[in-house]
This record gives structure tokens, sequence and C-alpha cells, in this order.
């Protein structure tokens, strides 16, 4: 059966940027007051260090929707080294939820908010999450106006446009380069959907993060500190205490001196149908976590890594297509800049080299499957698979870059191949007019 598509379902793309709300709010606590004495949290009443895991969730509630969580990270802060580091899940990310079977991370806050989804993080983590922060998503131009705006490196040509998205239509249009943005400008910069899918998003998401952090720490923000706290004031809930926070806080500049680090959970796209997933590899995940906080990765652990990842796969459906050329270590590349480098000029690509997402906009069940079939056998790499506006687009088409038209010619079915985007990426919306 076709899966309905949620109302407004694009908005939640941009939702990738919200995540900076957890630096701002420890960067308020650093205004508000002085460090308290006492034991630092993820210390230990002897003051032996722990590390403490934080789950970040963005989410977009109303009044008759409970909303899903489309912006994961987990935030690992080690108060004795100063230092933290940033894990990105892929919202499509396949895990086994609590009396829901797999299904996307995403809807376990559907099905039980942030409860059930902390017990779907640390069944994939292997690791207890201590806290919990949720933001609601709606206030975030507004916010970033308050900050004063944010500098940001576009690190290519932006251009989308999307006339039935956003109450009459959505338009995106940035041009490379560093520039200062405001919060409309923010919006259409996380909102920017190329051929990576959601790992593009989590790359710009991560970068929006650190620009935010280095503005926060500016001297110039303190003039702006009333406003800021009057926009945040009803768009975060968290477990933590004002005085954790405020111990948080002091470690903000740290952070910023020692390198944020961040990375994106390990593994590679997958697809049923015309519903992607993330399917991690958790062994690789888990280490991972370890060595970016510089602790062992012990056999034991590493051997239940291994038995909760062999019964894992075991659970893939047998339809399930993973798209093993596409696998990814947990690193975000940023292409963009380099393919802006090359021009169109440039020798046109290998197919195996071109990142491809597809987006059935046919209303047919199953032609993003097929189409996806047709470009993989041709040897590109499919990002993702996702089901879009029912009826939406009369015609097929297939964005990428002048330098690599000629690629996409002999599709066997009808298409129109359109200039944009980078040399190493495509987005395909089929249309009314596919045939199978």
């Amino acid at each position: 059966m076709r899966q309905k598509r949620r109302k407004r379902s694009y908005k939640r793309l941009w939702q990738a940027g919200i995540l900076f709300m957890v630096i701002l709010a420890a960067g308020l606590g650093l205004f508000f007051g002085k460090m308290q004495n006492g034991t630092l949290p993820g210390q230990d009443g002897d003051g032996k260090n722990r590390i403490v895991h934080v789950m970040i969730l963005g989410v977009d509630r109303r009044a008759d929707d409970a909303g899903r969580s489309d912006t994961m990270m987990i935030a690992s802060l080690d108060p004795d080294k100063e230092t933290a580091s940033l894990l990105s899940v892929p919202r499509d990310t396949r895990v086994k939820i609590d009396g829901h079977g797999y299904e996307k991370i995403n809807h376990a806050y559907a099905y039980g908010g942030h409860e059930l989804s902390q017990k779907a993080v640390e069944q994939l983590l292997g690791e207890k999450i201590d806290h919990y922060i949720l933001i609601d998503t709606r206030s975030f131009a507004r916010i970033i106006d308050a900050m004063g705006g944010v500098d940001i490196q576009v690190e290519k040509r932006m251009y989308y446009e999307d006339p039935w998205d956003d109450n009459g239509g959505l338009v995106i249009d940035l041009y490379p380069g560093k520039q200062h943005m405001d919060g409309a400008k923010a919006i259409q910069y996380v909102r920017y959907r190329d051929g990576e899918g959601d790992i593009g998003r989590i790359g710009r998401q991560q970068k929006f993060v650190k620009a935010c952090l280095n503005q926060l720490i500016s001297p110039e923000m303190l003039p702006k500190l009333p406003n800021l706290v009057e926009e945040i004031r009803s768009v975060l809930e968290t477990d933590m205490s004002l005085p954790e926070l405020l111990q948080y806080a002091h470690l903000l500049k740290s952070v910023h001196d020692h390198g944020l680090t961040a990375q994106m959970v390990p593994g590679q796209p997958g697809y049923l149908k015309d519903v992607s997933y993330w399917i991690p590899d958790i062994t690789d995940l888990r280490k991972m976590v370890m060595e970016e906080l510089g602790l062992d990765f012990s056999a034991e652990a590493e051997e239940k890594a291994k038995a909760d990842e062999a019964e894992y796969m075991k659970s893939l459906p047998k339809d399930m297509q993973v798209l093993a050329q596409s696998k990814n270590n947990g690193t975000i590349r940023d292409d963009g800049a380099q393919a802006e480098q090359e021009g169109d000029a440039a020798a046109p690509m290998e197919p195996s080299q071109i990142s491809v997402m597809v987006i059935n906009d046919s209303g047919i069940n199953g032609a993003g499957a097929k189409v996806a079939g047709v470009l993989q056998r041709k040897g590109f790499m499919i990002s993702g698979v996702e089901t879009g506006r029912t009826s939406s687009r009369q015609h097929t088409t297939i964005v990428t870059s002048k330098r690599n038209t000629d690629v996409f010619y002999g599709m066997p079915f009808r298409c129109v191949i359109m200039d944009g985007g980078s040399s190493n990426q495509a987005v395909v919306h089929i249309g009314l007019d596919y045939r199978p």
C-alpha cells in the first residue's frame, strides 16, 4: 500500500539546522550566572570522569499531531577534557522500536515521545543516554534574527523551486561564498535538497551548528541577550536543571577552542519499494563513538556489537535493496565546493561518481524503486528513494549540472534533463508522464 505523505512533509527538511539551539541554551548560561562550585555533571562523587550523552531532538509539534523527531543528534561531553562531539542520526535510520518492530528512528517520537526515542538510540549505540533536549522548530527564523544572524560559507550554488510546497511555493536561491544570513536565508540553507538526500542535509546541519557556536561566543552577543531569551523561552524542553546547564555552559569556550568534532552514523542507504532507509553499521558506529571520545573499544564490547549487527542484518526484509556501493564511514563529505571549482566546462563524470536522489511524484506505487533500479544498473550511485507529493508534477525531470547532462541521455523512460545542482549529484523527480 502506498504510504500517505504527511501534510507539509517537506518542511521537515529545514529542521536540520535547528540543533544549534542546544549550544544556544548552554551559551545563555554563561551570561546568567557564574560557574557554581561542586562536582561537574559527568563526574561521580569521587570526581572520577564519566562521559555524558545528551539526546537532542528537533520536533515540529502541532495541536493535532505529535510530530516526528526529524532532527536527531547525540552530544557526548567530556567535562574533564572539556571536549565534545556530535553524532548525527539520519532520520531514516532503520532501528528496532519497542512494541513496533523495525521502523525509521524518527517514528519513535510519534509512537512514544522522547522516552521511546531514547530507548531506540540506546539500543543502537549500546550506550546509556543521560539527558534529553527537545526543541520546537517553529521559531527558527526568529531565533536566528535575535542572534543577529550568522556567518556561513555556502559551498555551492543552491537553487530549488517547488510551486506545490510551502503554502504557495518554495524558492531557495543561494550563491556560493561566505555570507551573513538572517533567519529567512538560514532556513533556505538548511532546507536545500540535493542528490545526497539526508546525508547532504546532515553535512549542512553540522556546518551550521559550528557557525552558530562561533557566533554565540562572540562579545557582540551580550546586548542581544534580552531578545534572545524571549525567543527561546518557550521552545526548549529538557530534563536538565538550570545548575546543570550553567555547568555545561562553562565548557562552551573550551569546546570551541578544542574543536567540536562531528560525525554521522556510518552505514549505507537502502530502500524498500519507494521508502528510503539508512542501514547502520553497528560495529563501526560503536567503535567510532569510543574513538571520538578517546576511549578503548574493548573486546567484549566489540563482540556484543558484532552479535547485535548480525541480528540486525537478519531482520532486513528480503526485498530491501541495500546500496553497499554508497557506504559511508561516518564522515561528512564536502563535495560541493570541489564541484563548483571544477566548473561545468570540465569533462563529464562517470556514472559511478554521481549520487542520485529519486523522488516519486507520479502517484504510481513502486515507480521510484523501478527508476532507481534502472539508474543503478547504469552505474549511478543511489542516495535514496522517496515518495513525493502525489500527482504534483506533469513531467519527469532529471536535474544535474551542465557538465553531466549528456551522461543521463538514453533513459528508458520519458524525461526532461535540466541544468542545475552540483557536478557529482542529480535529483530525479518522477512525474505523471512516467510509464513503467
